[in-house]
């Protein structure tokens, strides 16, 4: 399915949701392979989730907001009770906090996966007797989205244990994009999502105008060898490159180079789900935090463009500017639009206004359906072990 999920009809749902749930189980089924599972065999990490809890959390959620017909995430806005007897007990974020997940005594695997796919039918069964209005299709939309977010999160997982892809999930590579600059003048944009498009997440409501100063973009993201010569250049070790946070995360990560980068005498390797490749020059560089990025453009002279430069970059259609290869950093904290509100999904946006850092684009391992130039994604700056890297930019 190469639509959107946001504009996505039932029978384009139908098959999306059976897609994105294989892909969930192949995941699911690389952890179990490599002895991961409950999370006992892990360090408790709060970027990352028990591989079986995960698996219960995906249907639990498709199970709130469309067999139980669930108005919000309140724990008490369900109209029905969890298939599963301790099913809400087990797997609902706003009650279970996680460092608990780490301890609860799951069901085992094939439970859960019997759970799963019990989850799926009903919910098949209910769409296809769903209208076809945005309002009614809703729910499914947000379910979709969700797995398919949850898919990232997983493949983050792999990438950061260092277990092989299922073959299911080949590796996509990135090709080698011309590196140059492009001048936009600058003028006003409508920043966010419009009514009447489909589904929109809570944190892109709604357009507003936004008027955007004359700058320069890289047309491409910052490769692997541009910041190797940052890292020659003792990028790691001076610390006026770095910002107070940044210097203050350094000492705490004893880092000299980014987190998948292995030195082999003069050269460099790289890590990718487990296997050490030489490190690809032409490629961009990716797990790298915001405060890496951050070092790298003061070291240039330059700056991370703006979430309005952004996105009106990427609106522009300029036949230069590539994008989606990894997601990107910007230097806005993210924050709400005026006049926001949370959806359905409550917790999604709300708690991470401010403490986190707006993150645009998308990656190689964003599915199709996913990738919008509205999209909002956020993260903690100190986070470094997504599909990410950056651009630079000036004034």
């Amino acid at each position: 399915m190469n639509v959107s999920f946001r504009t996505a009809s039932a029978p384009e749902l139908m098959t999306a949701l059976q897609d994105a749930r294989r892909d969930t189980l192949a995941l699911i089924e690389a952890f179990l392979a490599a002895g991961f599972g409950t999370g006992v065999q892990l360090a408790a990490r709060p970027e990352f989730n028990p591989p079986l809890w995960e698996l219960g959390h995906v249907a639990w959620f498709a199970e709130w907001y469309v067999l139980r017909d669930a108005r919000s995430s309140d724990p008490t806005a369900a109209h029905r009770t969890s298939m599963l007897t301790k099913g809400d007990d087990w797997f609902d974020p706003n009650t279970v906090a996680h460092r608990m997940r780490w301890k609860l005594e799951l069901p085992s695997a094939g439970a859960l996966k019997t759970y799963c796919h019990e989850v799926l039918d009903r919910v098949l069964d209910k769409l296809s007797r769903a209208g076809g209005d945005d309002n009614s299709l809703y729910p499914y939309r947000l379910v979709l989205a969700y797995e398919d977010m949850r898919r990232e999160l997983m493949l983050e997982q792999l990438q950061a244990l260092g277990i092989a892809l299922p073959p299911e999930l080949p590796a996509q590579a990135i090709p080698n994009w011309a590196q140059g600059e492009i001048d936009f003048p600058g003028g006003t944009i409508q920043l966010g999502s419009a009514p009447d498009t489909g589904f929109v997440f809570d944190n892109e409501k709604w357009a507003h105008a936004c008027r955007v100063p004359a700058f320069t973009i890289d047309s491409a993201l910052v490769t692997n060898a541009q910041y190797a010569e940052f890292v020659a250049d003792g990028g790691y070790q001076n610390p006026q490159f770095w910002s107070v946070n940044g210097r203050a995360w350094l000492m705490l990560q004893d880092r000299s180079a980014p987190r998948d980068w292995i030195r082999d005498g003069r050269h460099w390797l790289c890590d990718r789900f487990g296997r050490h490749i030489v490190l690809p020059g032409h490629e961009p560089v990716r797990h790298v935090g915001l405060y890496e990025a951050q070092a790298y453009c003061v070291w240039t002279g330059r700056r991370l463009p703006t979430e309005a430069e952004w996105e009106y970059a990427a609106m522009s259609g300029h036949p230069a500017l590539r994008w989606g290869d990894l997601w990107e950093w910007t230097c806005s904290p993210f924050e709400p639009y005026p006049g926001f509100e949370p959806d359905a999904y409550r917790e999604y946006s709300e708690p991470h206004f401010i403490s986190h850092q707006s993150v645009r684009g998308a990656s190689v391992m964003t599915r199709q359906r996913m990738r919008s130039l509205k999209f909002r994604r956020f993260c903690l700056p100190g986070r470094d072990n997504m599909f990410i890297g950056f651009r630079t930019c000036v004034l």
